[in-house]
């Protein structure tokens, strides 16, 4: 949501599009017991009714409670849906609250086995979801794909998504997330100030260290992120440029944890090009700001590229003045000879983290507030409202989109022609070694790192996790 990979509205990762979605609470949930497993794990409400219109049975006169993330996208899907499902039961009661530390708010309610209906699990904080799902405390949602679509009953929810989509919901065999967002990742920057001066997006290494040169001149800062809370928006496009220099597989090694995944020559390489981004190009004081403090910078004319999700328009709508125009750009090709062209980039469609306990109460409601969401009316109020793309097949219909988020599309649209489309699972995965790459960035671009270094420390890692038997191990 606003936060992904954090897999919310940074979700990157996620999160993460995302949707992440890099977070922050994992082991103590994996490490406690959360009040049973899956032997008890089942909705513990009656079911109302099941019909045509009504497939999950929902108790007209029972109470939803949902839980969101507290940022701009969740609040835009509750105003889209929360009238569309009190229109067809205006008897129900919805119960929502909103926080920018879910797993803080929500940990002891897992433990105690009363969980709300609808979590909206994002931001910084998030509920580490891999060990909701290790823990059995995520309700399996192949009812909810199953089911008939509300624009058309002849179709099931999953075909009226987006190629892909249905399949990104799915860990260990099963879908349990809400595959709903489209989002690409990039380097974003003012097109009118670009338009201006004469300068040219650039697709190549050496006209990016260029450029940077020429920026720095002019007393701007060629590049930078908030090191405080948002070092995974830079994670993304070093594993962008390491996608682009060895291709699919390093990405796919690396989510794997094949053994020497991250000391791969396409992952060092990628490190050293950014630490020279580091050494020479950004601010060391960033390291110490907020993701909104360093955007506001952009905004301001001081910062020309900033990595982030096709999220950044909409959250910087009221800081954004007339003189500037958002545009995202594919992270430049590294070498002459990368595996993947140079408008490949980091995308996802669908996957998610928002999701229904095991153990809701009214886990019927939930199922059919997730159809209403996956129905072309909800997404194209969604998109409205936001800004944002979905899964949903004809929810931009009729939606005139702004120039950063039509420029986020079409990069979606290029690259998907030639499977330039790639993305990483470890912050929904693993959120330990999703975490260490926070640190990891901070070291290599703050500190004076060398591309060796980060892989090294990223392997130590990742092999920690492979040797944990306590871990899940996931496979692509």
């Amino acid at each position: 949501m606003s936060s992904i990979p954090d897999l919310g509205r940074r979700d990157l990762l996620k999160g993460a599009i995302a949707a992440g979605a890099t977070l922050a609470a994992g082991a103590a949930l994996s490490g406690c017991a959360m009040g049973g497993g899956s032997d008890d794990s089942g909705p513990k409400t009656a079911k109302g009714k099941r019909s045509a219109d009504n497939p999950f049975g929902v108790v007209p006169n029972s109470s939803l409670e949902l839980v969101w993330f507290k940022g701009g996208s969740p609040l835009y899907l509750a105003d889209a849906v929360n009238p569309l499902f009190k229109r067809k039961f205006p008897k129900a009661t919805l119960k929502q609250s909103s926080s920018e530390r879910l797993s803080q708010t929500l940990q002891p309610r897992f433990v105690g086995g009363n969980p709300p209906d609808y979590v909206d699990n994002a931001g910084a904080d998030a509920l580490d979801f891999g060990a909701l799902i290790q823990d059995g405390q995520v309700l399996d949602l192949t009812e909810l794909y199953e089911a008939p679509s509300i624009d058309d009953p002849d179709k099931k929810v999953k075909d009226t998504l987006l190629p892909g989509a249905y399949e990104n919901a799915i860990t260990d065999g099963k879908p349990y997330a809400l595959s709903y967002f489209t989002r690409a990742f990039g380097l974003w920057y003012n097109a009118q100030l670009f338009e201006k001066e004469g300068w040219e997006a650039p697709t190549t290494w050496d006209d990016f260290l260029a450029l940077c040169k020429e920026l720095k001149k002019a007393g701007i800062t060629p590049y930078g992120f908030a090191g405080k809370n948002a070092a995974d928006y830079h994670t993304t496009v070093l594993l962008a440029s390491a996608a682009k220099i060895g291709g699919h597989e390093v990405i796919t090694d690396i989510d794997n944890l094949e053994d020497g995944a991250w000391k791969s020559d396409a992952v060092i390489q990628a490190a050293d090009a950014w630490a020279e981004i580091g050494a020479k190009y950004t601010s060391k004081s960033f390291k110490g700001l907020i993701h909104t403090e360093v955007q506001l910078r952009q905004n301001q004319g001081k910062l020309a590229f900033y990595p982030s999700g096709d999220w950044l328009e909409s959250e910087q709508k009221e800081a954004t003045t007339k003189d500037f125009t958002y545009a995202m750009m594919p992270v430049p090709s590294v070498t002459t000879a990368d595996a993947l062209p140079a408008h490949a980039i980091y995308a996802t469609v669908g996957g998610g983290w928002t999701f229904i306990p095991a153990k809701a109460k009214n886990a019927p409601a939930a199922l059919e507030y997730m159809r209403m969401i996956m129905s072309r009316e909800g997404a194209q109020a969604f998109t409205k409202a936001s800004g944002w793309l979905t899964t949903v097949q004809g929810g931009a219909d009729g939606v005139e989109l702004p120039p950063g988020m039509a420029a986020a599309q079409k990069a979606i649209d290029t690259a998907a022609k030639d499977n330039s489309l790639f993305e990483t699972k470890i912050q929904t995965w693993y959120r330990p070694l999703s975490e260490e790459t926070k640190g990891a960035v901070l070291q290599l671009m703050f500190e004076g790192g060398t591309g060796r270094q980060f892989a090294e420390r990223m392997q130590k890692k990742a092999d920690e996790i492979k040797k944990d038997s306590s871990v899940k191990k996931y496979k692509r």
